[in-house]
């Protein structure tokens, strides 16, 4: 049986927030100067342990065992939001180079073979979950040419080759080289807390449906244009935003959740009735009949609101990722590993937010671990766990991880 060092996988925990820094998170948005810096020093880690390390052509850092026989997948991201937290992403990173040596110090587990990664651009600066989608073949180099920052508009090629990977090979997933893929995360949300659970099974992921919702009016004078023949999209915008909040409880499912995130208007002056406004808005969950129901009262609701005001209404789905299924059989591996080290301390449950694995499992099988975020606050820089549970965590995992491997290969 492995047995994780506690020590060790804290201090590599707190050494890796170092990169990027910030009061008590950090800021390393992607391609940046520290997140280059981190996955240069992950790479020799990876090879410290015995592994071939390699950081492909969009930033993926990969450690992959010198054999060929099958191994498992474990990591997560590292890259951060920016001015977030110090757990978010890196948990997962540092869980899987932890298993990795555990596995390799551990006489039983040293023909056991684990492949840690750290993904690139999971959080979206430039392509959301960019590394993953690329190692399953799951994007083109044309979406990488019109890719840019969203907060700067840097085009991702520049960032690329200002990072040093212009015209390095991206890698693709081998068929038959793994088993699956494990990923373990902090649940940036309160439930495990809440519910005193100190370890999440996740069961599904949810699939995000986002949109751009643009209403044109007239723009005019706001002291002399008559209320009565006003077309006024900022009161279009408005409104939809209240018929939501109304409408959809009475559709949603138990775990729906819907987020108005900005609504802009043109040319937003105090004087000048909006002729322009723009509402991005998003709503998710697990079920995929329950996101066809959402989005069908969405656009009913946008036609009745444009009939209303008389504005015109554009709409562009900008999102529609499919909800993804966790592993049955990996669930109940972790769900083993954590009734040994931790009775009646765990929880079957659904991941509202979108993660790496969700991508992979759509080529391997694959399953998450949650531990539980301290008030449920993430991406922001106070974002913290309880030592105990980190560690925890990783001994699941890791329990969860020769369960996995010593089942005929994953056949489980």
């Amino acid at each position: 049986m492995p047995k994780i060092n506690a020590g060790r996988l804290l201090s590599e925990l707190r050494r890796f927030a170092q990169f990027g820094a910030y009061r008590t998170g950090v800021h390393r948005p992607s391609y940046s100067k520290e997140d280059m810096d981190s996955r240069r020093w992950l790479a020799q880690q990876y090879e410290a342990v015995g592994l071939q390390a390699h950081i492909d052509g969009v930033g993926n850092v990969l450690g992959m065992p010198r054999s060929q026989r099958q191994s498992l997948l474990i990591g997560s991201h590292l890259e951060s939001q920016n001015y977030a937290g110090w757990l978010d992403g890196a948990l997962g990173v540092i869980y899987g180079l932890e298993i990795a040596r555990t596995f390799a110090e551990t006489t039983d587990c040293a023909g056991l073979l684990i492949a840690p990664v750290a993904w690139a651009d999971e959080e979206g600066h430039y392509l959301s979950m960019l590394g993953s989608r690329s190692f399953v073949g799951d994007i083109d180099e044309a979406e990488i040419d019109l890719a840019v920052n969203v907060d700067h508009g840097l085009p991702l090629r520049d960032a690329l080759r200002a990072a040093g990977l212009a015209g390095v090979p991206r890698s693709l997933l081998e068929p038959g080289r793994h088993v699956g893929y494990l990923e373990a995360h902090i649940e940036q949300g309160d439930a495990l807390e809440a519910s005193s659970k100190r370890i999440g099974v996740v069961t599904s992921i949810v699939g995000i449906w986002q949109y751009s919702i643009v209403f044109h009016g007239i723009q005019n004078h706001a002291g002399t244009t008559r209320m009565a023949i006003r077309k006024d999209a900022g009161v279009a915008a408005a409104m939809l935003a209240m018929a939501i909040a109304k409408r959809f409880p009475e559709v949603a499912g138990p775990r729906s959740v819907w987020t108005t995130g900005r609504i802009t208007m043109e040319p937003g002056a105090p004087s000048i009735i909006p002729g322009k406004a723009e509402m991005l808005f998003q709503f998710r969950d697990s079920e995929m009949p329950r996101l066809e129901s959402l989005d069908a009262v969405l656009m009913e609701l946008i036609q009745g609101v444009a009939t209303k005001t008389g504005c015109r209404a554009d709409i562009e789905r900008t999102e529609a990722g499919e909800p993804s299924q966790m592993d049955p059989a990996f669930q109940v591996a972790i769900e083993n590993a954590a009734a040994r080290h931790a009775p009646g301390a765990s929880v079957r449950m659904p991941s509202g937010a979108g993660h790496d694995a969700q991508v992979v499992a759509r080529k391997l099988r694959a399953a998450m671990l949650f531990v539980p975020s301290i008030g449920g606050i993430s991406h922001h820089w106070t974002e913290n766990s309880d030592d105990a549970d980190l560690v925890l965590g990783c001994q699941v995992l890791a329990d969860a991880a020769e369960t996995i491997l010593r089942r005929e290969g994953g056949e489980m």
